[in-house]
């Protein structure tokens, strides 16, 4: 990539986040975000298409770089517990850049572009599950529970809160994975 495109993109990227750190996504306007970019809009539109564009296209590289760093995504099922430390200490390893994009009426978002970077990890290792009512139950209900539980009780500490929902998450999974099996 031509290296003054990409030092474009990273000013537009610093510009949005300074921006969004202490502004809802809705406040921040294309002028204002050019300003601190010290870009043209039309610099701008032919990055992005609007304000959400690069909302969404920054947060979507959040959860793809959480994904990646996955060690053993093959285990999803097979040891539960282990992957979700592995997928929760890639949350810790971005939370102010979370805290950051996912903030205000973004806060839902992450969980949900989560659960679909997770569901295509799962049936890329297990493609017969694909369409199994049960397995895809099972993975949004854990994955909703273990996001919602962290982020509740990150107030007794993130190992310890950490700790408590890997257990849980592996016991319920293997529990799952046993009544949907029989």
């Amino acid at each position: 990539m031509d290296i003054r495109i990409e030092k474009t993109r990273q000013s537009i990227i610093n510009a949005f986040i300074e921006l969004r750190s202490h502004k809802e996504l809705e406040r921040i306007t294309i002028k204002e975000l050019c300003e601190k970019a010290q870009i043209n809009k039309s610099t701008f539109y032919a990055h992005y298409q609007d304000i959400y564009h690069l909302s969404d296209t920054l947060e979507t590289e959040v959860v793809v770089s959480i994904m990646e760093n996955l060690t053993h995504p093959e285990r999803v099922l097979e040891d539960t517990a282990f992957f979700s430390r592995e997928l929760f200490m890639g949350f810790l390893a971005k939370d102010s850049l979370i805290g950051i994009l996912f903030s205000g009426s973004r806060s839902k978002c992450l969980v949900q572009k989560i659960e679909a970077a997770l569901k295509e990890l799962v049936f890329r290792a297990y493609p017969q599950y694909r369409d199994d009512k049960d397995i895809n139950i099972m993975l949004t209900y854990i994955l909703y529970g273990c996001y919602y539980a962290f982020y509740e009780n990150r107030k007794y500490g993130d190992v310890p809160v950490l700790s408590s929902i890997t257990e849980l998450t592996g016991k319920t999974a293997q529990a799952a994975l046993k009544m949907i099996k029989k």
